[in-house]
């Protein structure tokens, strides 16, 4: 069999087509049932369904690709034509990297973001739980999570921030000791604010607040991260209880002014607030930062956090790649090494078959009352002869075609000194 990766992610479809492609988490264990079942040429398979990518992981029958893209296509009522220029597919060790790719992060919308790495894990889950996860998959799943671990842990792929959202955060993890403990105050719902929110809430955030001017929004956005929703009227009461404010809003002008703060800040008793404009234009007043108590960044202050490390992020990302190409090596030597198997099988019952015989010739000959002295150095000269004879023959006839790679392979597995042939 052999390894067979194909899909489609943000970098070849737009995002109409990723959404007509997705597999519904429900539907996904009949799809590989169908897919690994009832469609030729496939033995195992697994299906990685996000918003950014949908990838098939298989383990097909010989070296022809099955007609998977028509399959895709049929299971999901989109035209062939219309998907194919955006597919692409890898086989055997390139299907084994792009795999580790996927896995490690480095082939995100945001390079070395962690939440890729769970979904593959769901994937592979899935395919288990449905019996479509055979040896070959297992074993390349195996090699996958393994590598992607080492670029967990040994590369610094996802410590530093490469979005604003992502900065904000973490600029605020650096001033509070304790962020879960922060009460925050988030101003608009847009998805830039879903996206500080997202990271907030992976911090341990509880309770947030998202004022918006159209509440409704606001009420789906609070929703999703078990916080509270409220109108932009309730603002200046609602960044009194606040440690952390971050806005970003379509507003044409300033919807937190200085005078605002300051009278929170009266309330709070001067506590430190930490406070982060992302809009364009801004939503905070520029005097608010010259209150004593208030932490002020804006988006371009953000911008150089956000841009050394992306840096850093590329940096790790060689080094994961580094370490991808390492495991991809030992894998390949691993499978130079099966193919020896069979081999060596043979080789060793041939050769356990001769020696059963002539032992048994052996102790014939003893019970017929011959000296063991003459039947143990007859029945070392036999196998010796016996286990000799065919490499003899195949050698002297490579020896005389002029073939000397059979004489070299010979020096190197019995490790022979090299000397001259004798004329």
């Amino acid at each position: 069999m052999a390894l067979l990766t194909l899909g489609l992610n943000h970098t070849t479809a737009p995002v109409e087509l990723r959404e007509q492609v997705a597999f519904d988490a429900q539907r996904l264990p009949d799809a590989l049932a169908e897919l690994t079942k009832e469609f030729p040429g496939v033995r195992e398979g697994a299906i990685l369904s996000t918003c950014n990518r949908t990838e098939l992981f298989l383990a097909i029958d010989g070296e022809n690709e099955p007609e998977v893209i028509q399959w895709l296509a049929s299971y999901h009522a989109v035209e062939a034509d219309a998907l194919a220029p955006h597919i692409y597919s890898f086989k055997h060790l390139k299907a084994a990297q792009h795999m580790m790719r996927v896995a490690s992060g480095l082939d995100s919308l945001v390079l070395g973001e962690p939440q890729i790495l769970g979904q593959f894990k769901d994937a592979i889950r899935t395919a288990r739980d449905a019996l479509t996860c055979g040896t070959e998959l297992e074993q390349a799943f195996s090699k996958v999570l393994s590598v992607a671990k080492r670029v967990r842990t040994e590369t610094a792929i996802g410590r530093n921030p490469v979005s604003v959202a992502y900065a904000s955060v973490n600029l605020a993890s650096r001033i509070f000791s304790d962020l879960a403990s922060c009460k925050v105050v988030l101003v608009g719902a847009g998805e830039t604010i879903q996206l500080v929110a997202e990271h907030l809430n992976g911090q341990g955030v509880r309770g947030t607040d998202v004022v918006n001017r159209t509440l409704a929004n606001a009420e789906i956005l609070a929703a999703s991260i078990d916080g509270h929703a409220w109108p932009l009227t309730e603002l200046g009461d609602r960044i009194q209880h606040a440690d952390i404010v971050i806005a970003s809003t379509g507003a044409s002008v300033p919807v937190l002014g200085k005078g605002m703060v300051e009278r929170a800040q009266k309330v709070r008793r001067h506590k430190p607030m930490f406070m982060v404009d992302l809009a364009v234009p801004r939503d905070i007043e520029p005097e608010v930062g010259e209150i004593d108590s208030v932490y002020l960044y804006t988006v371009d202050d953000l911008q150089a956090v956000v841009e050394e490390g992306l840096e850093q992020r590329q940096e790790a990302a060689r080094h994961a790649d580094a370490l991808i190409r390492e495991a991809l090596d030992d894998w390949q030597r691993e499978i130079r090494g099966y193919r020896a198997v069979d081999t060596i099988k043979q080789l060793r019952d041939g050769t356990q078959d001769l020696s059963e015989q002539e032992l048994a010739r052996a102790l014939k000959a003893l019970e017929s009352g011959k000296p063991a002295a003459d039947v143990l150095t007859q029945l070392s000269r036999n196998l010796t002869n016996k286990f000799l004879h065919a490499p003899t023959v195949a050698l002297r006839s490579a020896a005389e075609q002029g073939d000397l790679s059979l004489l070299d392979a010979t020096h190197r597995l019995f490790s022979i000194d090299e000397t001259e042939d004798s004329d």
